[in-house]
């Protein structure tokens, strides 16, 4: 092979490896960054729509909740949620970061204890330790089924109704451990109260 012709050669080289990168970007790009993506979304919609469009509780043809986002229930005649650092804000998720051994975090606790215990009318060493402390994302919709318990003679006397039968709504709220393994026994807070308007 001639100097020339191992000139040219280089030369076609060097022209074609930026025209591979640039195409295998774009293909990466197309193929990745849009396909992939459209398809996933496709895929979820299809197989889980309740899921993919962000679990909406539909009532009357208008979208009222997410089972997935607490909601800052604050009438008697509703279950409350467990308190939230985040203020319920689902694009401010967090906890409030303060160590079990933060005094401010105590005195929190001991207020919202004596707070929930007047509230339910029950001794403070009988309020379940959600109902005083923060979940770490803050928008936590669930609570123990004894988080729920307590609430249940306040509510039934705030709507006038028996508490055996609040009671039986409550029971048919809680949810099991997923797949009978993962978690512990859990009641959705917006189902319930969503439930308990619906017997109104």
């Amino acid at each position: 092979m001639t100097t020339t012709t191992c000139h040219h050669a280089t030369l076609l080289d060097d022209r074609v490896k930026p025209r591979a990168m640039i195409v295998f970007a774009a293909i990466v790009l197309a193929g990745f960054g849009l396909l992939y993506s459209l398809a996933g979304t496709a895929l979820g919609r299809s197989l889980f729509p309740h899921q993919a469009t962000g679990s909406l509780v539909v009532v009357d043809g208008q979208s009222r909740a997410s089972i997935l986002v607490a909601q800052p229930f604050a009438d008697p005649r509703y279950f409350h949620p467990r308190p939230s650092a985040a203020g319920y804000d689902p694009m401010g998720v967090s906890g409030s970061n303060q160590a079990r051994t933060n005094p401010e975090l105590r005195r929190r606790i001991v207020a919202l204890t004596a707070e929930v215990a007047e509230r339910e009318g029950i001794a403070e060493a009988d309020v379940p330790g959600e109902l005083v402390t923060q979940s770490g994302g803050g928008i936590d919709p669930h609570l123990s089924p004894e988080g729920t318990r307590v609430q249940i003679v306040r509510v039934a006397r705030e709507r006038g109704l028996a508490e055996s039968q609040v009671a039986t709504l409550v029971e048919e709220q809680v949810e099991a451990p997923t797949w009978g393994l993962l978690g512990q026994p859990r009641v959705n807070v917006v189902r319930l109260n969503l439930a308990l308007d619906a017997l109104d």
